[in-house]
Parts: structure tokens; sequence; C-alpha cells
């Protein structure tokens, strides 16, 4: 009797979470079908691609793994190793950011490191050391043009739990120091709303301006979404990723013309991807 009724039970939990899967919509954003990207396959040594920027285009994708201080020149079609600069001592390296003053690499507590010499042999860096206290996170940044800064997003901020928000900061490029307070905060609330999920916590991954619509486009691995908001901060759209297809999406990067390129880090699930979504314009 007893084995009968922890069928049930189980049956019963199955027939709920299948509900739930039923019931959570999966959209694209106008421009991108994103049901049909690209797939490109990357090599053995970024199975940890946790950041990449185009330069200029897919044969020419400068990225970084969160385990060791080097940055990866990728070609989508290579065969061969991938040429690779060492910046710093191996890390939790969580994103890479080019801007009109250079090349900059994030690291998980929201340090940022200045790339000098790439493409050298004589590869060195700055080590930009975040002021913020406190328990922190980060994984993403992006470069903001009109801020003349490096905007980071924070994946797990201490301070951000009890108010129900995800906060950003910048580093001014001019001064190069950083902000101590937020520039903008992401009500989170709002964001679970638009993707019709019971979301407690936003936690982004990669984020990117997008260069013709000059909005911000924004993966969050944990929560399967990806976000569109303002350059302030005002959420205005999310889509719901479907996890066969978006295994661990830990960065996001726009070609000129706005095709977007996401990459998944292989963890357990499988082989680290680019998923190419081809952009047409309105």
């Amino acid at each position: 009797m007893d084995v009968r009724i922890g069928l049930i039970f189980l049956l019963f939990l199955l027939s709920c979470n299948m509900s739930d899967r039923e019931q959570k919509v999966y959209a694209s954003p106008r421009g991108y079908d994103l049901k049909e990207p690209v797939r490109y396959r990357v090599r053995e040594s970024m199975q940890e691609i946790s950041g990449m920027e185009l330069f200029p285009d897919e044969h020419k994708i400068m990225a970084i793994n969160d385990e060791e201080g080097h940055i990866y020149q990728l070609d989508v079609l290579a065969k061969e190793p991938y040429p690779h600069f060492k910046f710093a001592k191996n890390g939790d390296y969580e994103d890479i950011c080019h801007t009109d003053s250079g090349w900059f690499v994030l690291k998980s507590n929201g340090s940022l490191f200045e790339v000098h010499g790439l493409f050298t042999d004589s590869v060195y860096s700055d080590h930009h050391k975040m002021p913020k206290t406190g328990k922190k996170e980060f994984e993403t940044t992006y470069y903001d043009s009109a801020r003349n800064s490096i905007v980071m997003i924070c994946k797990n901020c201490e301070d951000d739990k009890r108010l129900g928000v995800t906060s950003a900061y910048r580093f001014d490029l001019a001064t190069r120091t950083f902000d101590t307070t937020a520039i903008y905060k992401f009500n989170n609330q709002e964001i679970a709303r638009l993707a019709g999920s019971d979301m407690r916590f936003f936690k982004p991954s990669a984020a990117a301006i997008h260069p013709i619509e000059k909005r911000l486009y924004i993966i969050a691995s944990v929560n399967g979404l990806l976000v569109i908001s303002d350059l302030q901060g005002h959420v205005q759209e999310a889509y719901n990723l479907k996890h066969r297809l978006f295994l661990q999406p830990e960065g996001l990067a726009f070609a000129p013309n706005g095709d977007m390129y996401i990459s998944n880090e292989g963890g357990y699930d499988g082989t680290a991807n680019i998923l190419k979504f081809t952009y047409k314009s309105k």
C-alpha cells in the first residue's frame, strides 16, 4: 500500500512539473528567431568560455575562460589551436570588454584588469580593485560609449537581496575610478512579471548594447532568460530560453549589423558552443 501511495505521489509531482513547463512561453525578440541559430563548436581549450567580444567578426572573437588569465583569439571555423595571450595569473575571470581605451577583463569580485600589449609578446595588465565592500559577485560587464564607462552588473550582491533589485556599477574610463553607488537598479519583480515566472533573484551572466537598437541585451544563465532594457535600467522585455539550446549561456556579443552571438559553456551537459542569431532589421 505504501509503495502505491509513493508512486501516485511521484506521478503527481511529475505531472505538476510538466504542467509548469507547458505554461512557460518561449518567444523571440523582434528581429531574431531564438529557435534557429547557426551553431559553432569551440575547441577543448574553451569549454569554460565565460565572456567574448567580436573583433571585428566571427573569425576574430576575443574570449576568456573562467579559470585562466589568458585571452584567446577564436575563429569559429579554425581547426588549429587558438592563439592566446597571458595577461594575469589564473583566477575566476568572467567577462571581457573592448573600449575606445583598450581591453578590460572582469574578475568575479568586481575587479577590472586593464590589458596592455594585446596581440604582442609583451602582454601585461593593470589591476583596478573595486572599492565596494561586502559580499559581491559579478559575471557581466559592457562598454557604454555615451558614458565613457564600463558598466558591471551584480550577479549576487548582498545589498540587493533584501531590496529585490539587481544593481549596476560604473567604472569611469576618464578617471580610471569606480563609482561608489549604483548607477541604476533592475526591478526583479518586473523582470519576473514580463517573463511569466516566479523568479526571486535576477542573476545576469552577460550583456551588450545592441549596435542598431541602442538597447541593452542581458543573458541570465541561472534564470534561463534574455532580458532587454534601456540604458538607464528600465526593463522592457524578457524572454525564456530553452535549456536544450542554451545549456549554460555565459557570453553575449553583437556584430555591427545586429547579428547576435551567445556562447554556452560545456559544463556537465555537453560541448561548449557559440550560437549565431541573424538579425532582420525592422
